[in-house]
């Protein structure tokens, strides 16, 4: 299992808006949002709730 990377604050806010905009631009799924983010559905989710959308 590799080791969990630590992300800062402004990294996972910078995520999240990435995410939005491709999103937007032309809807994608989760699934695919994550992947290009390199990031788990479950840990999405979890830094959506945390830090908003």
């Amino acid at each position: 299992m590799a080791a969990a990377k630590k992300l800062t604050l402004e990294q996972i806010v910078a995520r999240l808006r990435d995410a939005e905009k491709m999103q937007g631009r032309v809807p994608r799924s989760i699934p695919h949002v994550c992947k290009k983010l390199g990031v788990s559905e479950q840990t999405f989710y979890r830094w959506r709730s945390k830090y908003g959308a």
